[in-house]
C-alpha cells in the first residue's frame, strides 16, 4: 500500500486551531489528477497542496492545490503551509521556490519564528457587480474586479462586513474560480476582510492568501504606504501582515502543523 507523508497545518496562525487549515502532501512523482482531487476531497480543507522535486532547475518544488471540489490557479495559505514544511525539514535552507501552473515562480522564505511569503500583486479595476452585491446582501460603496475571478467589494465600516450574510447558492453560480472579498478599513488593523468562495466548495474562507493579492495593491494605495496589517475575521480569523514590493504582495505570518502521518493510498 503506498504511503505518503502528511502534514495539517494551520497557517497565518500563531497558535493551532486558528488560521487557515491546509494539508501539505510531498510527492516523488505527479499522481493522476483524478487521485489528487480524490484526496483533497478526502481531507476537506480549504486547500490541499502537492510538492513534488523540479526538475526544470527553476524551483526547488513543483506546486498545485486542490480544494474539495476543484484544483485552483493559485492558493496562498497552502504556499505558505508548504514553505513551512520544506523549511522545517532543511533547517539548512532560508528560502524555498516553488513552481506553479498559472501563478509562475512563488517563495517562501524563514522570517524569525514566522514566514514572508511573495506571490503576484493583483490590481483590480473598478466595474459594476450588481447581481454579486444582490447575492451579497448589501451594497459596498465601491465594487472591483480583477481577472481570474478576484471580485472586490469595499464597505465603509468593518460593521457592515461583519454582518454580511451572502446567499451561497447564487454567488456559486458565477464558477469555481471566483473570490468575494469584502473589506473595510480595521480596528485593531489597519484593513479587516471576509472572502466567500461557495464556488470551489468553501462558503467562507478561513484566511485567504491570493484575496490579499488584490487587497495589498488596492490598499497600499488608500492608505498611501506600502506596508499594513490585516485581519480575516473568519470564525476562524488570521492576521497577515502586507507589503506591496514591485510587483508583489509580500505577505507574512506564522504556521503551525497540527498533524504529522501518511496519508494511505489502494
Amino acid at each position: 500500500m503506498p504511503a505518503y507523508p502528511y502534514f495539517h497545518v494551520d497557517a497565518f496562525a500563531d497558535t493551532p486551531f486558528t488560521g487557515n487549515q491546509a494539508a501539505v502532501i510531498p510527492l516523488d512523482s505527479w499522481l493522476k489528477d483524478d487521485v489528487l482531487q480524490a484526496i483533497a476531497e478526502e481531507n476537506k480543507f480549504a486547500e490541499t497542496a502537492f510538492i513534488v522535486p523540479d526538475e526544470s532547475g527553476e524551483a526547488h518544488y513543483e506546486l498545485r492545490w486542490f480544494t474539495p471540489a476543484c484544483e485552483v490557479a493559485l492558493c496562498g495559505h497552502a504556499t505558505l503551509a508548504s514553505g513551512h514544511v520544506v523549511l522545517s525539514m532543511t533547517p539548512d535552507l532560508r528560502t524555498v521556490h516553488f513552481r506553479t501552473r498559472q501563478a509562475g515562480i512563488l517563495k517562501v522564505s524563514k522570517d524569525g519564528g514566522a514566514y514572508h511569503m511573495a506571490l503576484p500583486a493583483y490590481t483590480p479595476s473598478p466595474r459594476e457587480l450588481d447581481r454579486a452585491v444582490t447575492a451579497l446582501g448589501h451594497a459596498p460603496s465601491e465594487t472591483h474586479f480583477r481577472e481570474g475571478g478576484y471580485a472586490l467589494f469595499v464597505y465603509d465600516t468593518p460593521e457592515e462586513v461583519l454582518a454580511l450574510e451572502p446567499d451561497m447558492r447564487a454567488l456559486a453560480e458565477f464558477g469555481d474560480q471566483w473570490q468575494f472579498i469584502c473589506t473595510a478599513p480595521g480596528t485593531d488593523t489597519d484593513v479587516l476582510s471576509r472572502v466567500f468562495v461557495p464556488g470551489a466548495g468553501i462558503d467562507e474562507d478561513s484566511v485567504t492568501g491570493s484575496a490579499h493579492c488584490v487587497l495589498t495593491p488596492y490598499w497600499a494605495a488608500q492608505l498611501g504606504r506600502d506596508s499594513f496589517t490585516a485581519y480575516q475575521a473568519s470564525e476562524r480569523g488570521g492576521h497577515v501582515r502586507c507589503t506591496l514590493d514591485g510587483e508583489n504582495a509580500v505577505l507574512g505570518g506564522a504556521c503551525f502543523t497540527v498533524v504529522e502521518g501518511q496519508f494511505n493510498l489502494p
